[in-house]
């Protein structure tokens, strides 16, 4: 068995989770009614009833509006939080930043990586969700999980990202659904649910659960250990990922997205076992397999003594294998691996990537999703561009 297997799952698809950010200003007092840290300020007006200011209004704390048609720009920029003012055009803007990705359509091409943004209730603290392409949530799996002993979080060095063995700690499936799926209903944005199970069977009825609650994608996590193989991880052998691939399809009504480990030897040939397998698109790359250890214990810096590597370390793998992939498969990509900013997001649809994921650089800056967006419409302008879709794959091999 994989070292990184060790309490049954892979290290977690990107970096985990952040401490909740205190969410109330500190000259504001919650309106009555309001719990002083909840990031969702107008919970009672989707109950019936309304908070001060009034149905439809701005969040009286200011911290996003309930609105789905704002259409001043002005009101628009007072949705961030003050660091970052979004620049968006809505009708005046001179590029289209939308895609269609597997038969959905995403608004932009942004998507924050699963792992990094947990399910969105901490940065809709500083921002309207619907700014963004689409949230993808940290990894689910079918029941309830503690994780990974700590410690499981540590930096890796000389800035190069994050180490982490957290080990899929999530509520379960059904919890996900009953308390966090109704929150990201309430913004205009693509819901993407990323699935891990330790047996096809077990990812065929998270599918099934699911695609019933409406999810819009569901992202398959074959980084797993597949216990009917003696705990060899589904994602590294073509036949693993074709199992599992099979097995949700027949159980999901949404479209189903694989996402594929970076630990193999040849990434294209499972992505090619993935797409032929039913899979409607691929996503990577998951994180690499890292391992620090602190001179003065001589101990591993993880509990799990290996974590999963994410951050600006793994970029050019990342760039690379979106290539790899996007050049043998007809199926779309998402790309992601420490991507930091819009350049970055630019360079990995070059390389082949319809959508980006964000992940790591929500730690550096909350607000890391909403900017990638900017930079990237700032590109298409500058560039005399017209459309987000004349990136992808568009690099000028040597």
């Amino acid at each position: 068995m994989n070292p990184e297997d060790k309490d049954t799952h892979a290290p977690d698809t990107q970096a985990p989770d952040i401490q909740a950010p205190d969410t109330q200003a500190p000259d504001v007092q919650a309106p009555a009614g309001c719990s002083a840290r909840c990031p969702e300020r107008c919970w009672a007006q989707r109950q019936g009833s309304q908070p001060e200011g009034g149905a439809g209004k701005a969040c009286p704390e200011g911290f996003r509006s309930r609105r789905s048609d704002v259409s001043s720009r002005v009101e628009r920029e007072k949705l961030i939080a003050g660091k970052y003012k979004a620049r968006w055009r809505g009708a005046e803007s001179h590029a289209d930043l939308s895609v269609n990705f597997a038969g959905v359509q995403f608004k932009n091409p942004i998507v924050t990586a699963s792992g990094a943004f947990g399910f969105g209730r901490e940065y809709g603290a500083y921002y309207d969700l619907s700014f963004l392409g689409g949230v993808c949530v940290k990894g689910l799996t079918l029941e309830p999980r503690q994780g990974n002993l700590p410690p499981r979080i540590a930096e890796a060095a000389m800035g190069a990202g994050v180490l982490n063995s957290v080990g899929l700690q999530n509520p379960g499936a059904d919890a996900f659904i009953r308390d966090e799926l109704p929150f990201l209903r309430g913004f205009d944005t693509v819901v993407i649910a990323n699935i891990s199970g330790n047996t096809p069977e077990e990812y065929a009825l998270m599918a099934e659960k699911l695609s019933e609650a409406k999810v819009d994608i569901i992202e398959v996590n074959v980084s797993c250990p597949n216990v009917k193989a003696g705990g060899m991880q589904f994602g590294t052998s073509p036949g693993g990922v074709a199992a599992v691939t099979e097995a949700v399809k027949r159980s999901a009504s949404v479209p189903v997205m694989v996402k594929l480990s970076p630990n193999v030897t040849d990434i294209a040939e499972i992505a090619r076992a993935a797409e032929s397998a039913g899979a409607d698109a691929i996503s990577l790359i998951n994180t690499l397999l890292g391992m620090r250890i602190d001179t003065a214990t001589r101990k591993p810096v993880l509990r799990n003594n290996v974590g999963g590597l994410s951050g600006p370390a793994v970029f050019p793998v990342a760039v690379r294998m979106v290539w790899q992939v996007s050049s043998a498969v007809k199926i779309p990509v998402m790309g992601m691996g420490g991507v930091m900013d819009g350049d970055n997001a630019v360079e990995m649809m070059l390389g082949g990537a319809s959508l980006v994921g964000v992940g790591t650089a929500c730690f550096e800056d909350p607000y890391a999703p909403v900017r990638v967006v900017q930079e990237i419409e700032d590109y298409l302008l500058k560039n005399g561009m017209g459309a987000a879709s004349e990136l992808t794959g568009k690099v000028d091999l040597y």
